[in-house]
């Protein structure tokens, strides 16, 4: 059994250090005995998404972010029937931004990719700091940092987790994130999955289901991963945790 990870662009959306998002992936697979292909693609390569267990779209900077979007574009139908059919995906920052209806760099509205319920908008002011939200789909509270001007308001879907401690979508609602099918997107980055095994694990867990192979993940030794998260919650969030 192989495990296939496409990471898209990662010469363009490379800010916050979510390479370790990948690094993450791949090693909690690899310590389980599982074999991982990760498969970088470049701007103009050609991606077949039905070869791809899971898919990883980080953030970048205006400029680079723009560049993605023109190119997603232009294969945006086979990214949403990937979506659709339960394609895990994971995408941060600037590119939970480019899954939606539209989002704004300045005073330019730009539109997305339209693969989800949601849009973003330009304020006042960067939202930045550590974050920790509760979600269903992990036991532990879940970690990380934000650091983003646009505010994200969603339609219809679930939101990733409720914010107790941070900005969130947008600083106003109380909500971080979105999870559709087998997709989040999300603000959080720093990067976010070595501090949250059992995030990571919902991810592999999916996809692994999704070829029907019949495995549960087996438990690892997360004793290191949950001390760091659990630095985090104490320090910023223990007056809100039950």
């Amino acid at each position: 059994m192989k495990i296939t990870i496409g990471h898209l662009y990662p010469d363009l959306l490379n800010l916050y250090g979510d390479v370790g998002n990948i690094r993450t992936l791949s090693c909690r697979l690899q310590w389980r005995g599982i074999d991982v292909e990760v498969r970088e693609y470049r701007l103009h390569d050609e991606i077949d998404f039905s070869s791809l267990d899971i898919v990883f779209l980080g953030g970048g900077s205006d400029r680079e972010q723009k560049l993605v979007h023109n190119r997603l574009s232009e294969i945006r139908e086979d990214f949403a029937a990937y979506v659709e059919n339960g394609g895990v995906t994971i995408a941060i920052c600037g590119g939970y931004q480019l899954l939606g209806k539209y989002y704004r760099i300045g005073e330019e509205k730009i539109d997305g990719l339209n693969i989800v319920d949601l849009h973003t908008d330009n304020e006042p002011g960067r939202l930045i700091g550590n974050v920790v939200i509760e979600s269903e789909l992990c036991e532990m509270p879940v970690v990380g940092f934000e650091n983003h001007g646009g505010r994200t308001y969603l339609g219809e879907h679930t939101p990733f987790g409720r914010v107790l401690v941070g900005k969130g979508n947008n600083g106003k609602d109380g909500y971080e994130g979105i999870v559709y099918k087998n997709l989040i997107g999300t603000y959080l980055h720093g990067p976010l999955l070595p501090k949250n095994p059992q995030l990571c694990d919902w991810l592999l867990q999916a996809a692994i289901s999704r070829k029907n192979l019949g495995i549960t993940l087996t438990a690892l030794d997360d004793s290191a991963e949950t001390l760091a998260n659990e630095y985090i919650v104490k320090r910023f969030a223990k007056s809100e945790i039950n």
